[in-house]
C-alpha cells in the first residue's frame, strides 16, 4: 500500500475514534433514561433504516455470496454489533468512565494476541512496543499521573461486563479478515440488521422491568449515536481493517481517552492538565512508531 493511502486510512481511523469517544460520552449521559439493551436496539434499528436505502442494490448483487457465507456474517454481526454493544452499554451503568477506558486500553494487545492464536500472524516488534507505550499513555490520563489512584482502583461486575465487550471487539476486529468479498455497504447493512434482531428479545425482556424516558436531549443523543458512531464509524472501521490489517487498526483505539478528555474540556469545561498532555504524547508516540517505521520501510529501495 502506498504511504499516502496508508496515511489516509489512519486519518479515517482517527475520525472513527472521535465518533466512538462521543458515543461513550453520550451513552453514559442518557443511560439513566434508556435501558442498555433498548438503547442498542434503537441504535441498530434506526441505523439499519438509514443504511438500507444505500445498500439495497448492493445486497441484491451480493445475495448469492451472502447466502454462501451466511455463518461468518451471522457470527460477526452477533459479536461485533449485538454482543459488544450489549456488554458495553450494560457495563457503563455500573462502572466509571475511567474503568471503562482502562478496559478498552487492552484491545490493541488482545487484537495482536487473537491474530496470532487464530491466524498465526506474528506481531512486529514495533507493534508490541507501540502497544505498551500507548497503554502507558492511557494509564497516565485515566489515573491522572497518580500511582496511588491505580493502587486504589476497585472493580465491580460492570467492569466484568465491559471486559467481555472488549474481548469480543478484539475478536471481531481479527475475524474481519474472514468477511466475504462483498460490497462494504452490503456487509454493514446485513451485520447491523443481525445486531438489531439479536437485541430485540433482550430489549423486550428488559422493558418488562424498566422504562424509556424520552426527552428532547435524549432523542438528540440517540440521533448522534445512530448516525455517527453507528452508520459512519462502523463502515469506516471495517474498511480500515480490510486495508491495513487488524493489528495496525487496533493500535488506534487508544485514541479514545485522548478524545474523551478533549470532549470533556470542550463540552464540560473540564481543564486539561499536564498528565493529559503527557498521556496524549505517549499515545501518539505508541501509534506513530509502527506507522513511521513502516512508512520508511515502504519508501526504501528493494
Amino acid at each position: 500500500m502506498l504511504a499516502g493511502s496508508r496515511r489516509n486510512i489512519y486519518l479515517m481511523l482517527v475520525l472513527v475514534m472521535l465518533m466512538w469517544s462521543g458515543n461513550s460520552v453520550v451513552a453514559k449521559a442518557i443511560g439513566g433514561h434508556v435501558p442498555p439493551f433498548t438503547l442498542a436496539l434503537i441504535r441498530w434499528t434506526a441505523a439499519a433504516l438509514i443504511i438500507l436505502p444505500f445498500a439495497w442494490r448492493h445486497i441484491v448483487v451480493d445475495r448469492a455470496e451472502i447466502a454462501r457465507r451466511w455463518l461468518i456474517i451471522l457470527f460477526l454481526g452477533i459479536i461485533g454489533v449485538g454482543c459488544f454493544n450489549a456488554f458495553m452499554y450494560s457495563g457503563l451503568r455500573y462502572t466509571t468512565a475511567a474503568n471503562s477506558l482502562l478496559m478498552q486500553a487492552a484491545i490493541p494487545a488482545l487484537v495482536l494476541l487473537f491474530d496470532y492464536l487464530i491466524f498465526r500472524t506474528l506481531p512486529r516488534a514495533l507493534q508490541i512496543v507501540g502497544v505498551i507505550i500507548a497503554a502507558i499513555g492511557v494509564g497516565m490520563i485515566i489515573f491522572q499521573g497518580d500511582l496511588a489512584a491505580l493502587l486504589g482502583m476497585r472493580f465491580n461486575h460492570g467492569d466484568a461486563l465491559v471486559l467481555c465487550g472488549v474481548v469480543l471487539w478484539a475478536l471481531y476486529t481479527v475475524l474481519l479478515r474472514l468477511r466475504p468479498q462483498i460490497n462494504p455497504l452490503s456487509f454493514l447493512a446485513v451485520t447491523v440488521i443481525i445486531g438489531a434482531l439479536f437485541m430485540a428479545p433482550l430489549s423486550a425482556f428488559e422493558l418488562q422491568h424498566a422504562q424509556v424516558n424520552l426527552t428532547p436531549a435524549v432523542v438528540a443523543g440517540m440521533g448522534y449515536i445512530v448516525i455517527f458512531p453507528s452508520a459512519f464509524a462502523y463502515f469506516l472501521y471495517n474498511k480500515a481493517v480490510a486495508a491495513i490489517g487488524a493489528g495496525d487498526a487496533g493500535q488506534v483505539i487508544n485514541l479514545q481517552p485522548v478524545f474523551g478528555a478533549l470532549l470533556a474540556a470542550v463540552l464540560l469545561s473540564e481543564p486539561i492538565h499536564d498528565y493529559h498532555m503527557i498521556g496524549m504524547a505517549l499515545i501518539a508516540l505508541g501509534i506513530g512508531i509502527p506507522l513511521f517505521i513502516r512508512k520508511r520501510s515502504d519508501a526504501a529501495p528493494n
